[in-house]
Formats: C-alpha cells, structure tokens, sequence
C-alpha cells in the first residue's frame, strides 16, 4: 500500500486499518479526520480478541489522534482532556497499571488531573449552590470540572493513601453537586 493510499479512498472504514496505517494517516490528519481516527484506535483497544500489548499500543495510537487536536484550532482543551482521562483510566481498569509507561499509572493519571482542574473542590461546591444564576461561562467551567473528574471513583481505588488521594476522593464527593 503506498502511503498515499488512504487519501485515494476516502471513504474506506479507518477501523479496518492497520496500526501502522492509521498511525501515519494520524500523522497528516486534523479535525474531524482525528476524531474519527481516534474512534477507530479506541475502538480497536477496545477490541478483547487483540492481545493486552496489542490493545495498549492501539489505546496510545488513540491518545496521539486526541493530543494532535489541540495542534488545531477545532481542538476543544477540555474536550481532549476529558477523552484522554477516560481513556487512560479504561486502559489502567482493564488492562491494569504499567509502570514502564505514564499513560498507564494511576499516579500520573490523578496529577494530570488535579493539574486541569482551576477550581478547587470548595470553590467549585460554592459556585455549584446557585449555578444558575452564574453567567454561562462560569457554568461551562462548573460543567468542564465535572467531566474532568468523571474517572475518579475508578481511578483512587488505585492510589495510595496521601494528599493526592484524599485531594481526589474530595472532588469525588464534589462532583455530584455540579451542574
């Protein structure tokens, strides 16, 4: 298949590709092309016939197509936060934690997180009282927190006891009050 292959049939199904494949249409993709590209990869973690190496690399392969879009003015920040968190607590769920790879430890998982986060979980409970008398952008944030902190009864089940521990297990109770 020569490199450009892909670009000839454009409506060829991306999770039919290769792993190889789909890494370099990733490498010249933007927009929607790396959403879909990200499906596909994730897809294809997704997939229990793969082998655990194998569905691991296709859940980095998904990572990279999500990174790639904030490469792009179409990338949403906390769009593609929200999706790479998901996505490495499914990995450390299901295929378990890998020490040899950031993306797959529970630690580097819980401090990406708490580095997203703007609000603390306080503020957040405060703001959450009245949200809808808040102009929208501050609802957006109160929504933006939420999803970001979508993974984290999974994810302090992994952690040892400690401040980042308990940092998250208190967004844990946080979150149900946000719009």
């Amino acid at each position: 298949m020569s490199s450009d292959a892909h670009r000839e049939e454009p409506g060829r199904d991306l999770s039919t590709w290769t792993l190889d494949q789909l890494q370099m249409f990733i490498h010249d993709a933007h927009g929607q092309q790396l959403e879909t590209a990200r499906v596909a990869a994730q897809g294809q973690a997704y997939n229990s016939s793969h082998p655990q190496e194998v569905r691991r690399q296709w859940a980095k392969l998904a990572l990279l197509a999500n990174r790639r879009m904030l490469d792009h003015p179409e990338g949403h920040p906390a769009r593609v936060a929200h999706q790479e968190f998901m996505l490495r607590m499914w990995v450390i769920d299901r295929l378990g934690p890998d020490e040899t790879d950031t993306d797959w430890l529970p630690e580097a998982l819980a401090s990406d997180t708490l580095d997203a986060l703007t609000f603390t979980p306080p503020q957040a409970a405060g703001l959450a009282e009245g949200w809808r008398d808040l102009p929208t952008e501050q609802i957006r944030e109160l929504r933006r927190h939420k999803n970001l902190t979508a993974h984290l009864e999974s994810l302090v089940g992994y952690l040892a006891p400690g401040p980042v521990r308990e940092r998250l297990v208190t967004w844990t109770a946080t979150r149900p009050l946000l719009p």
